[in-house]
Formats: structure tokens, sequence, C-alpha cells
């Protein structure tokens, strides 16, 4: 890490070589200044992060020194030293933007403790700064907000694959924004002027969600009161997103199966095909391999939809990206309540990277949504996170003792439940087991 730049102006060299030497003792270094005219070029030709005045110097004042450091970088920290009868005129240069000051004599640790607080600032402040430089560069970019190795190797793959009509398979946990990345193919392909359909397959019944894909004929069922074209239709000249696909029947997956070999769909209670031209983009959080293996999907209509595959890593494997995506969400939400907040607590920052998140970057989102809206100042701190954040010293509590493998899987599914707001299908989802072995071990557990 780069070491941070700091100037020391005191006219007084017993004074300096003080500060030098306190500095040192945390391996510190800084130039020294013993003329405030001299000070003045320094800080003409240079931007320090922490300067250390005097108040009261010839020629040119803590004030005069003060307005010209923050003009020459507006982040930069200044600390006034101040003798017993100024003060108040130290406090007055507090309003007028020095982080802190000092009043002689003093101790070096007190100094110390000073520096290490200003320093702490600045570090926090640059990273800040930072991360909205990365939100700003990458917000546009269909919000797929990331610059960890594997984030950006799955950039280079969709910039790679999207022009081309092929289908796509997206693998991921519940919650990596595998919509998302649907969207940005289809904003790359040729199909971009076309429309974008999005279908959650998991949340309909079978016979639902045929008529709203392929579309119904009047009268073809109990409440078909007129013709209705279909979703497929719809996408017609665009792109359709399938997410959750392995959540539907192996029924209706021989009908999807031959949607993608013939390019034609056929309404509900109608015999004549219609031809569509569609892109299709399918998504399962749980790997197609281990589905059917299970016997709940067809092995040629995966073969049919991963003729690219792209797989989404979990939020706990890209760590790098966790405070990137913090301040995206940040930036984001007060924006849209209207709110001046811009930066997170350490203590936040060390809980956002601790926490495992079952919810993955859905689960970020909403943590950060809560943090904007409950904030009232311009710095996000640990009371506004949601309890559900703040689970990690609970587990390695329990990972630290010796405990039953039905004591760990009932906190992780209570945790995950929590996460996914006590929704059993995202939870089972993320968890990687079924509806029903979940509401078992809810019961099992009396987690109800």
């Amino acid at each position: 890490m780069k070491s941070p730049a700091i100037l020391i102006i005191d006219d007084d060299q017993a004074m300096r070589e003080l500060l030098r030497d306190s500095l040192a003792e945390e391996s510190l270094a800084a130039r020294l200044c013993g003329d405030s005219r001299e000070a003045v070029e320094v800080l003409g030709e240079q931007a320090f992060d922490l300067v250390i005045t005097d108040l009261k110097m010839p020629h040119h004042n803590g004030f005069a020194i003060l307005d010209l450091a923050r003009r020459k970088d507006p982040e930069a920290v200044v600390i006034m030293i101040t003798g017993y009868g100024s003060v108040e005129t130290a406090i007055e240069a507090i309003r007028k933007g020095a982080y802190d000051y000092i009043q002689k004599p003093f101790e070096p640790d007190d100094l110390l403790v000073v520096v290490r607080r200003a320093l702490e600032h600045v570090a926090l402040v640059r990273e800040n700064r930072r991360l909205r430089r990365q939100v700003a560069a990458t917000a546009a970019d269909d919000e797929l907000v990331g610059d960890c190795r594997p984030m950006r190797m799955l950039k280079q793959t969709i910039d790679r694959v999207a022009p081309f009509d092929t289908p796509i398979l997206i693998e991921g946990e519940t919650g990596t924004g595998k919509e998302l990345v649907a969207r940005r193919i289809h904003r790359l392909s040729r199909r971009a002027s076309g429309p974008f359909v999005a279908v959650n397959c998991g949340a309909l019944a079978e016979q639902l969600l045929e008529s709203e894909l392929f579309g119904h004929e009047k009268g073809s069922f109990t409440g078909a009161d007129r013709r209705k074209e279909g979703l497929f239709k719809a996408a017609d000249n665009g792109t359709i997103f399938l997410d959750e696909i392995s959540n539907t029947s192996l029924n209706f997956q021989v009908k999807l199966l031959r949607v993608l070999q013939e390019g034609q769909i056929t309404r509900v209670g109608s015999t004549p095909p219609i031809s569509i031209d569609v892109r299709v983009i399918a998504a399962t959080n749980i790997p197609l391999v281990r589905a059917i293996k299970e016997g709940i999907f067809r092995r040629d209509l995966m073969y049919r939809l991963n003729v690219i595959t792209l797989e989404l890593p979990a939020l706990r494997h890209r760590k790098d990206d966790i405070l990137l995506l913090a301040h995206h969400f940040l930036v984001r939400y007060a924006r849209k309540y209207d709110k001046v907040i811009t930066s997170i607590s350490d203590e936040i920052r060390h809980r956002l990277l601790t926490y495992h998140w079952p919810g993955n970057v859905r689960e970020l989102e909403n943590a950060l949504e809560r943090g904007v809206l409950l904030c009232e100042s311009s710095t996000i701190q640990s009371v506004h996170l949601s309890e559900k954040q703040a689970t990690t010293q609970e587990m390695e509590s329990l990972c630290s003792n010796f405990v039953t493998l039905a004591e760990m899987e009932k906190m992780i599914i209570r945790h995950t439940l929590q996460a996914m707001n006590g929704h059993r299908e995202l939870t089972a989802g993320t968890l990687g087991i079924s509806t029903t072995t979940l509401w078992r071990k809810m019961k099992k557990y009396n987690l109800f």
C-alpha cells in the first residue's frame, strides 16, 4: 500500500523534530517546513494526504495553509497545532475545514491517536472515491457490476457470444443476477432493437405456463374468454428469457424442446403451428446435470439449451466486488430516495466482507436499500443494517465449538430463510434442496 504523503509545518525546530520522531514510531515519513513561505511553495507543487501545521506563524498563518492545502486537494486532511490561548481560534479552523487540532503541550501518544484517526479517514475517503469511479464506469453497463477476475471473464465471454443467435444457459444461485446477464446479452445482440421478454417459469403452474408462453385460443379452457398471443409471440424478433427452467414439468419440457427444434409454437386449443424468430436464454439455480440425475429434467432439452453455458459465481466467491456493489447500490438508492449519503462506516465494511450472503447480490442490494432508508446522516452505520447481516459472529462461534451436524443444519436453514424473507422456494433453491425437503427439515427443527 502506498505510504501517505505528510507535510509538517512549524517555525519551531524542536517542535518539527518532535512531530517527525513521533510519526517515525509509526513508520511514517514526513516532509518538514520551517518557514510558512516555503510551505506555500511546496503546497503549490504537491498535494499531501495529511498536513500538520502550527496555527500561528510569521507570514502565513494556519488558516492560509488550510485554505491552500484544501484547494490543492479537497480531500486533504489538516491538523492544527495551537497554544493555550488560541483554542477558540483552532475550533474556528475546524469549522472552516480542519480535521482536528492538538493543543500544546501534548504527549506524542496523543498526537499519534489523532494522526491514526486522520489517516484512516483519508484512506476511507480515497477508497470511496475509487469505488464511485468504478461504479460510474460499470453502472451503465447493464448494471452488471463487478471487477473481480470471474466477472471480467464472464463479461468477455458474453461479448463474444452475444452477436450470435445460439441458445444460452445461465447457471447460478438465486440472487446472483442471471436476468442482468440475459439483458446484457440481448443488448449486445443483433436483436437489441427487438423485445426482451422475461418469464419466471418456477412461479407458474404447468397449464398456466404453457398458456402464457405459447398463447391460447378462445374457449380452450375455463376462463379463456379471448385469444391470447403468448410471450413467445410477443418476443418475436427479440429474446425470451426463461428463468428457473429446472422447475418446469417434464411434459412442458417436451413442448419447449419442439419449439427450439422447429422454431414454431402451437397455441393451447389450436392446431396450426406459428413460426417465430426468437432467441432463447434459459437460467437455472441448480445445475441441469444434477436435475437430470434426479429425473426432473430432460437430457435432450439440456443439450439444446446449453450450447453456451455461463456460470455466475456466488457473491461469497467474489469478495473483491462486495464493496463495489455496495457503493453501486448506495448511489442508486440515495438518488432514488433523494438522500445525501456518500459512504459506509468501517464497521459496515467489515460486516459486508465477512458475512456469507446466502441471498447473494439480491440480498446485498436489499441490505443497502434498507441502510439508505434508515440513515439520516452522510454515512451508513451498523444500526442501519438488518441483523441478518450480523450473523457472522454466531457462525464463527458455532464453528469454533463442537456442535452436531443437526445444530449446524438448523442454523443454516434459519439464516437462509431470514435472508430470503421467508420465501421457501428461494430458500430451497439457495440451499440446493427441494421445497418438500425444506418443509420436512423446517418441521423437524420447528422453524415455522
